[in-house]
């Protein structure tokens, strides 16, 4: 519809604010379906207030889920929508699908820089190496991800006193934690499955991915190869999108006389999250835990102290080999600088970056 269809009436110019909080609220009460007809990805979880969440399971590169979100946000007129976003990535909501595309697409130095100073030498080589799964996925499709996310922010502000939420983990501490729980081996294997993803993927392939049985089986091999990143990627963050919604599925007041309300609350979450969500909906959470990170032993610590080192070493025999005056050059460059304070070296700091 068009953007200005929420809109206050115009007729009744003399209204106080009063009067007019009320219309929207009635307004909004009768756009809202009380038995709505929902697409098969969306399940319904009631807190003991008696609110209700609408959890819509997606498929980050589909267009159908897209529609899944749009078509349950105007049919239940929610007072509050939550997303699987962090602060981290909030930039996507604003972009539009060209600018996100090419972003995808461009995984430059500059990049690479910024990830390793904003989470540490080995996360942020891990967030580029799922930058580059990403990359290739949107390649392949055509299609930038989040578009799920974009609707509902979209669809959100067209509906009155309807408030955006942010559900997931900082994805910092989710690398951090990720990073912490592989073993050396593990890295190394994660690490080349990612660098060498090659296989051809379709919208078809994606829309799969909505297809519950099938992810159950994607999701035991994963447990199978890798234990410790399903624990970490996935069911940790269950935890905390969990939490998350517990937290926006509480009454709300009416405008008019402050009465409390039920809520109507809809979630926006990658598929393979739901079944977690629907096992915690019940249970006692502690979040805490999973946003703590472990100090990094001396082994590793000592693993990254070699590695940083030997960046530096070639970093400087390059320097050297081109001659002092066009070193001095290269060394005064912002990017290069820039790569010198990432790779500074740092003595051991359990608060510090992994």
């Amino acid at each position: 519809p068009n953007p200005s269809f929420y809109s206050p009436p115009h007729s009744c110019p003399l209204l106080s604010d009063g009067e007019t909080l009320e219309m929207l609220w009635q307004f909004r009460a009768q756009l809202r379906q009380d038995s709505p007809e929902l697409p098969e990805t969306v399940t319904r979880l009631t807190a003991p207030d008696g609110s209700i969440l609408y959890l819509v399971g997606t498929a980050h590169f589909s267009e159908d889920s897209k529609n899944d979100v749009t078509t349950t946000i105007r049919a239940v007129q929610p007072d509050v929508v939550v997303v699987e976003l962090c602060q981290y990535r909030v930039s996507m909501l604003r972009m539009d699908e060209n600018t996100l595309l090419r972003e995808a697409k461009d995984i430059n130095l500059e990049k690479v820089q910024q990830a390793i100073k904003q989470n540490g030498l080995m996360s942020g080589l891990m967030q580029i190496l799922l930058l580059k799964v990403s990359a290739h996925i949107t390649e392949q499709l055509g299609m930038a991800p989040g578009g799920e996310f974009r609707e509902a922010y979209i669809e959100a502000g067209r509906v009155p006193f309807c408030k955006f939420h942010l559900g997931d983990r900082p994805i910092p501490v989710t690398l951090k934690r990720t990073i912490a729980a592989l073993s050396l081996w593990q890295k190394a294997r994660l690490a080349w499955g990612l660098c060498f993803l090659s296989d051809p993927i379709s919208k078809e392939d994606v829309e799969k991915c909505k297809q519950k049985d099938l992810l159950e089986q994607t999701m035991s091999e994963m447990i199978g190869e890798f234990p410790a990143l399903h624990q970490t990627i996935v069911a940790e963050r269950d935890i905390y999108l969990t939490h998350k919604l517990r937290q926006a599925t509480h009454c709300v007041e009416s405008p008019s006389n402050g009465q409390k309300v039920p809520a109507v609350v809809v979630g926006v979450v990658g598929m393979g999250h739901v079944p977690g969500i629907e096992r915690n909906w019940d249970m006692e959470l502690n979040v805490q835990e999973i946003m703590t990170v472990a100090p990094p032993s001396q082994l590793s610590w000592m693993l990254r102290t070699v590695v940083k080192g030997v960046l530096m070493g070639m970093l400087g025999y390059a320097c050297y080999r081109v001659g002092g005056g066009l070193g001095r050059t290269l060394l005064t460059l912002p990017a290069v600088q820039s790569l010198i304070e990432t790779l500074r070296l740092q003595p051991p700091n359990p608060a510090g970056p992994l």
